[in-house]
């Protein structure tokens, strides 16, 4: 029952990193665009880079779910 309660508590871990990589990555994109003047097209690919990152997040975030609920019966 340990290794399982671990397994789950590295995989909130690397959730969180995943979470606060994809909001670093984000802040840095938007910065760099805004000093060096790129294109909306080449920011708003940025954008959609980082909503994809936090959609892939969320998905994570349901499988943890969904793996701690099954681990319960």
């Amino acid at each position: 029952m340990t290794d399982r309660n671990s397994d789950t508590a590295r995989q909130g871990r690397i959730i969180a990193l995943v979470i606060a990589g994809v909001g670093l990555f984000w802040i840095a994109a938007t910065a760099l665009g805004a000093s060096l003047e790129w294109s909306n097209r080449t920011r708003a690919f940025f954008d959609l880079a980082a909503l994809a990152g936090f959609g892939t997040a969320i998905w994570m975030i349901y499988q943890l779910w969904r793996a701690r609920r099954n681990d319960k019966d």
